[in-house]
């Protein structure tokens, strides 16, 4: 599709939230501009939808030389705007409570309103930039609009989590930015008409000079990973996860880290053509296990339910980076649906998470005892998205998983699957065993220091409609995200053209 259809189904999403964010300016924080970014954030799902009917079958929207969506950015299109639904809807009712507690005011609850949508928009300008240059620039916008965001409540601890995501974070995006600037001279020396336009690249990879990308691709794994929450630079994660907005963190974890493994999905099409695939799939083995690793082990000592949930990000994140090493079309089909996947229960849990927080007044596991039995829809929604989390039956990371090892071991790399399935039963051990307690243990004991229940709970804010104490308009996002996993855990149809679409665009055989 190209021309003035092409032109708006491109501009559609980044523009919407855009305007929910100028409303939020001039309006302040009020229900309208609130219905406004939930409105915003579907119009991004629709055009992720629509786009699949053009996509799914090879083709692609292009407007210009600059904005293009392939099956690829669909599949982003769709988890950006289906887990920017949810993060918004439920974030409705979690700024309600801010403002009736007073952990955040008037002018705090509009730049609330003015950075979300601004943080939807930049996630949609990464994924739909043709040109690399773009998409870093898009890239570091988010780090930008999060900042504030991770520091909303201006609390001791926020602000030092907002300094350390921006500290670690801008070393790598500058690092992601030397990347990108060793790939322009390769492509300028080269004779690349747009030197950082990622198709006339990928046509032209071949011709690029080996030893400059093989510096740039080194630059911008370390870069882009340090973005998606892996090793080396990845401490900054559960530092802004715990102290973010839950629905920041939901949008943070499920949206945020998964564009910038999109990053490295659209920089390894370029990287296999032009250097030696066995360096490509090598670096990218290593950043993974070694993700794995860290993630398994700090997830066994964790004792605070929010960090624990941050430390899964970079387990999945790291699942995720081993579909693209292996490369194959089946294993890249298998990242993108576990992509989705985690995006939607991650934002399930965090938004649950939040809920937990304000009710109970602490983040330790072992001071939340017997969740069910006091309130049983919080503790039912945050069980089924461990469950989820877990990659067990019927949601979708079940199936992404295994398709993954099934990737991995046919691709003659039985030792990967080895240690994949071996940490991934030490991270079953270590959630499942936490939650256990978590969800139906004994009544908790409060340390003397411990905090106390936050006061005025979610559900007590005047004649909101709730369910057994949690708001309807909580309770529906998270419900409606957890059977879209379990749908995609069965059915075929959604998204499976669209992702095998996908996995022939990035895929290698």
């Amino acid at each position: 599709m190209t021309g003035t259809p092409a032109l708006l189904l491109t501009l559609a999403p980044i523009v919407a939230p855009i305007a929910a964010a100028a409303a939020a300016y001039l309006m302040g924080w009020r229900r309208p501009v609130a219905i406004a970014t939930v409105a915003a954030a579907a119009i991004v799902l629709i055009a992720g939808a629509w786009s699949a009917t053009w996509t799914a079958d090879g083709g692609e929207v292009a407007a210009g030389n600059w904005l293009r969506i392939d099956a690829l950015s669909g599949v982003m299109l769709i988890v950006i705007g289906a887990v920017g639904v949810v993060a918004t809807w439920a974030g409705i009712g979690y700024l309600d409570d801010e403002l009736a507690t007073g952990h955040t005011d008037v002018e705090g609850a509009r730049r609330y309103g003015v950075l979300v949508p601004l943080f939807l928009a930049a996630m949609v300008v990464a994924v739909l930039a043709n040109n690399l240059g773009l998409l870093w620039a898009a890239v570091e916008g988010t780090t930008i609009v999060t900042a504030f965001l991770v520091g909303h409540r201006r609390s001791r601890r926020s602000v030092e989590a907002s300094w350390k995501y921006v500290m670690i974070c801008s070393v790598g995006i500058a690092l992601a930015y030397l990347g990108t600037v060793l790939v322009n001279y390769a492509a300028e020396h080269a004779g690349v008409e747009g030197s950082l336009d990622w198709t006339q690249l990928v046509a032209h990879a071949g011709e690029l000079d080996p030893g400059v990308m093989r510096l740039a691709f080194a630059l911008l794994v370390v870069g882009f990973g340090t973005k998606a929450g892996l090793v080396p630079l990845h401490s900054w994660l559960p530092d802004a996860h715990s102290q973010a907005p839950a629905p920041v963190s939901a949008l943070m974890s499920g949206v945020l880290l998964p564009v910038a493994i999109y990053a490295l999905a659209r920089y390894r099409v370029i990287a296999v053509a032009s250097i030696d695939p066995s360096f490509v799939r090598g670096l990218l083995l290593a950043v993974a296990v070694a993700s794995l690793l860290l993630a398994a082990g700090l997830l066994l000592a964790q004792r605070d339910y929010k960090r624990l949930l941050a430390y899964s990000s970079i387990e999945h994140m790291a699942l995720a980076v081993v579909g693209l090493a292996i490369g194959t079309p089946l294993a890249i089909a298998a990242t993108l649906l576990h992509i989705v996947g985690h995006g939607l229960g991650k934002a399930v849990l965090f938004c649950s998470a939040g809920e937990i927080l304000a009710r109970e007044g602490t983040t330790r596991i072992d001071a939340v005892r017997g969740l069910f039995a006091r309130t049983p829809v919080l503790a039912g929604l945050f069980g089924a998205g461990l469950v989820a989390l877990l990659g067990l039956p019927p949601f979708s990371l079940f199936v992404s998983e295994i398709g993954l090892i099934r990737a991995v071991g046919g691709a003659g790399a039985w030792w990967v699957a080895a240690v994949v399935l071996l940490l991934l039963l030490v991270v079953f051990v270590a959630i499942s065993g936490k939650a256990a307690g978590f969800l139906l243990g004994g009544p908790p004991s409060r340390d003397p220091g411990a905090s106390a229940p936050a006061a005025g709970s979610p559900g007590a804010v005047g004649t909101v409609p709730t369910v057994a104490g949690l708001r309807v308009s909580t309770v529906v996002p998270l419900a409606g995200a957890l059977v879209a996993v379990a749908v995609l855990g069965i059915v075929d149809w959604p998204l499976g053209g669209l992702l095998r679409a996908a996995g022939q665009i990035v895929g290698t055989r």
